[in-house]
């Protein structure tokens, strides 16, 4: 899909979606209890909709009630449960690497499948877990295949990966017999996502926490228990409605959480840095942020940006998609090892289409920027895997966007 950006500045009140982040670990939880849970502020994106897949294929049964936003999951007992068709990850990065340690408390054998650049990101982490737990593990770019019966125990995992690979393992162990810990060796980078998964947890009656500043301790042979549960509002993809109103508009973002435990709720402090001059920040805490950082330090002065090392292995190789895309506004852009620099620069209109990288974040990212100069974004359904209504909401706020099928 190509969508065409209008120069226009937006105004208004928009409510911001769903968090993601939140409805995959609610969702997992509610799909693992003992009875029938209800989850409220479910949105119909692509990753959401690969995590209700896998718990279906594990024999979880869920509808959605009311109006389409509220989700009613009977659980299942995943000690016990077979996966009746292959785990279809789409491109969720969340949903496959939340669901490799439920897989393996049965002890049956489990295929995932998902996009080729999903199956083809880093999965070390658990790969050498297998090993060490003497569980099979295959990779092949194509698929993973699991199989095993996970242990309790204390496990070690360095703290400058993603947080999936350790929130993955706070939804399984609770279940194992025998207490488990899982140290994590510093620099413990998105603590807040762990910290979001053991809210979590705690919701659906599972007592998981941290016991000192490095290691989680999780007590063994729980349940979880069904509950009722509501998602609250995205920080991440509120940042890009809000980020129209540093370049110029007037956008109140309504639906986030004073003091929420998202580690992307700091955007609004690194935006009015932004706003003042050329920052430094690191966002190893928040790398989902970078795309719209980047974005708006373009637009403005400039900056330097730091902890960037796992924006590749996102959708895209965010940082070297974000500088291809930039250069086309003519800004020049260094990407490091862990650091990206954007220098201020003549910024102006694209003289050919931007593409979207097959990544959300970067089609958003482009988006905002295009309501400055007017221009063209190829491969724009990418929106589709966090924030669907994406363009209807900017358009609502007065941005002028139309789509064609291309």
């Amino acid at each position: 899909m190509k969508v065409t950006i209008e120069k226009s500045k937006a105004k208004g009140t928009v409510t911001a979606p769903p968090s993601k982040s939140l409805a995959h670990r609610l969702l997992i939880c509610a799909g693992m209890s003992e009875g029938e849970s209800i989850v409220h502020g479910i949105s119909e994106s692509e990753d959401v909709s690969a995590t209700l897949d896998c718990l279906a294929a594990f024999g979880a049964e869920y509808e959605r009630i009311g109006d389409g936003d509220t989700i009613k999951i009977k659980g299942v007992d995943f000690t016990k449960a077979a996966p009746k068709s292959e785990l279809a990850c789409r491109e969720s990065g969340s949903t496959l690497r939340f669901f490799i340690p439920p897989a393996l408390l049965s002890g049956h054998t489990v295929m995932f499948r998902g996009s080729e650049t999903l199956m083809k990101r880093p999965m070390e982490v658990y790969k050498k877990l297998c090993e060490d737990k003497k569980l099979l593990f295959v990779q092949d770019g194509n698929s993973i295949v699991a199989r095993g019966k996970l242990t309790s125990g204390n496990y070690t995992v360095v703290g400058n990966i993603s947080s999936q690979f350790i929130s993955g393992l706070l939804f399984a162990l609770p279940l194992c017999e025998g207490d488990s810990t899982i140290s994590i060796a510093p620099p413990i980078e998105s603590r807040s996502y762990i910290d979001l998964t053991l809210s979590a947890l705690n919701t659906f009656g599972v007592d998981a926490h941290w016991k000192d500043e490095h290691i989680i301790s999780i007590k063994g042979s729980q349940r979880y228990r069904a509950s009722e549960a509501t998602v609250e509002g995205d920080y991440s993809n509120a940042a890009f409605l809000d980020a129209l109103t540093l370049l110029g508009g007037d956008v109140k973002t309504e639906g986030l959480m004073p003091g929420s435990l998202q580690g992307d709720s700091v955007y609004p402090r690194y935006f009015e840095m932004i706003a003042k001059g050329s920052p430094s920040i690191h966002i190893g805490d928040c790398p989902d942020l970078g795309p719209v950082m980047f974005a708006l330090a373009a637009a403005k002065h400039g900056g330097v940006f730091s902890g960037t090392r796992r924006l590749k292995i996102k959708e895209s190789d965010r940082a070297n998609a974000m500088a291809e895309e930039l250069r086309k506004f003519g800004v020049s852009v260094n990407v490091n090892d862990d650091s990206v620099v954007i220098y201020p620069s003549d910024f102006h209109k694209p003289k050919e289409p931007l593409y979207g990288h097959n990544d959300h974040r970067i089609v958003m990212s482009m988006a905002i920027l295009l309501t400055l100069t007017g221009g063209e974004i190829e491969g724009a359904e990418a929106v589709s895997k966090s924030f669907p209504d994406f363009f209807q909401k900017i358009s609502a706020l007065g941005i002028g966007v139309k789509k064609s099928d291309t």
